[in-house]
């Protein structure tokens, strides 16, 4: 099993794992791992995935 982080490569099971799944064809499929919440946001922020992503929010 891969154990490197997305974001940096560093072994994910050696700090406080953080692992992504989507839904792809119906079944849960592992996307990203990274060793912590810092590693995903500086993933997120670099490839620009917050761009466009939003759910819908009803402020009434």
């Amino acid at each position: 099993m891969n154990k490197a982080c997305t974001y940096c490569g560093s072994d994910v099971h050696a700090h406080e794992p953080v692992f992504v799944d989507e839904e792809q064809r119906g079944e849960r499929t592992t996307i990203g791992q990274f060793c912590n919440y810092a590693c995903l946001a500086q993933h997120i922020e670099n490839n620009e995935l917050e761009t466009g992503a939003c759910c819908q929010l009803d402020r009434s």
